[in-house]
């Protein structure tokens, strides 16, 4: 299947034929039209191409141009290829990649070919120029000239004399509609045509990929010398090496700042296996702990400061819990101690954890009653059993037999820490005796 056919890419049965007698000759050039159209409409006829008649005819006359070598024939087909056909005259809008891809040919084989094209007095090409004070280069567009154009066929060549031909009267109804159509008017391109956007705009106003405005993290490198662009082409280096410039410059300001070359520096950062991300998160992970633990301590004085000078109970009403008034100690006095204990330390979190679990509650003047009688009743029962003397705690008189059983004790604890057992040291005693006996006779 072709990709385009006729019945979608064609033009209708009309086709602007060439007239019988359509020959140009201009300085000496000699195309012989007819056979080349019928051959062009021939093959377009063939649906081999999806381009509109008036471009395939441009093309197909300038491959088959006889006055110009291979390579510039290639070249001008390109060219009237890419060339807006109701305006030949104006700056053909094309790369030297596009057009280099269109004729098949290398860059320095493409210049050749436009030489061959200059001489041939086929195209003009407007010298570059530059952009302001800046020193950038434009575009250098390339236009056809009026000999191009009327071999081509996008104009008509200019005659002397009327054509010969049939009378109106004698023109067929197909080709009538041709004849009354107004042919296009094409002036002299105007002086700076091809002056349009430069390639390279310093300040670009319709962006959409890039603000126009630095992030308001990344200011601060304007004062250590960073210019505006070069700020956009590191973070595009950051976001290739995986990270992000904002992370980077945050995690390493100070060594940054205090650098001889800070935009050696930062590219070397750039560069470096180090996840600043992470430091990034980390810094900010225990800022925000730092930030909830002076949350609390205000909190906590605020609510400490509120309780100044009055006087808790819990829930089990064992405990009295009293604050100073400059809110810097507190008494706790339980029902079984006689006197109440006093602490200064670190009591405050805890006290202000159990107020708000309810814990430990104000205490009514009744509660503190009831408390102090429940401290004397407990006063009272300690007192009463510390004056009765159990039996057990009663001293033991010494007997004979406690007097035997020590005696017995020491000796035993005497031979083992001198390393005799209790009955080799009686054996030792009874031998000595016998050889200390006298000898009688």
């Amino acid at each position: 299947m072709l990709i385009a056919q006729l019945s979608v890419a064609g033009e209708g049965d009309l086709y602007p034929l060439p007239p019988p007698d359509d020959s140009v000759n201009i300085d000496s050039i000699s195309i012989d039209s007819v056979d080349l159209d019928q051959t062009a409409l021939d093959e377009f006829l063939a649906g081999q191409s999806n381009l509109p008649w008036v471009v395939f005819r441009a093309a197909h006359r300038a491959a088959n141009f006889p006055a110009l070598p291979a390579r510039a024939r290639a070249v001008l087909a390109a060219l009237a290829r890419t060339v807006d056909a109701n305006r030949p005259y104006a700056a053909i809008f094309a790369r030297r990649e596009l057009l280099t891809g269109r004729a098949m040919q290398s860059m320095r084989t493409f210049y050749r070919s436009l030489d061959d094209l200059e001489a041939a007095g086929l195209i003009e090409r407007v010298p570059q120029k530059r952009f302001g004070t800046a020193g950038l280069f434009g575009r250098a567009y390339l236009h056809l000239t009026e000999k191009s154009a009327i071999v081509l066929g996008y104009i008509s060549a200019p005659s002397a004399q009327q054509p010969s031909g049939p009378q109106p009267d004698e023109i067929p109804s197909s080709n009538a509609e041709q004849v009354n159509e107004p042919d296009h008017s094409f002036s002299s391109p105007y002086v700076t045509v091809a002056d349009g956007a430069i390639y390279k705009d310093l300040f670009p106003k319709n962006q959409k990929r890039q603000p126009g405005d630095l992030p308001a993290d990344l200011q601060r490198l304007l004062s250590l010398g960073f210019r505006q662009f070069l700020i956009f082409k590191l973070m595009r280096e950051a976001k290739a090496h995986a990270k992000l410039l904002s992370d980077v410059v945050e995690a390493t300001w100070e060594h940054l700042r205090n650098a001889k070359r800070p935009i050696s520096y930062l590219r070397a950062l750039l560069r470096s296996p180090v996840d600043f991300g992470h430091q990034i998160r980390a810094k900010r992970l225990a800022a925000e702990r730092l930030a909830e633990e002076k949350a609390r301590a205000a909190s906590i004085d605020a609510t400490i400061l509120q309780c100044a000078g009055h006087t808790f109970i819990d829930s089990a009403s064992t405990r009295l819990i009293t604050i100073s008034s400059a809110a810097d100690s507190i008494m706790v006095h339980h029902c079984q101690e006689a006197r109440p204990r006093v602490a200064t330390g670190q009591w405050a979190a805890a006290f202000v954890t159990a107020l708000n679990a309810r814990e430990v509650v104000p205490a009514t003047s009744g509660q503190i009653q009831d408390f102090r009688l429940k401290c004397n009743r407990n006063r009272h029962t300690v007192q009463s059993t510390t004056t009765t003397i159990p039996e057990h705690a009663m001293p033991r008189t010494r007997t004979s037999t406690i007097n035997d059983r020590l005696s017995e004790m020491k000796k035993m604890l005497r031979a083992t820490c001198a390393g005799v057992s209790l009955e080799n040291r009686e054996d030792r005693f009874g031998e000595g005796s016998e050889h200390s006996l006298p000898v009688n006779g």
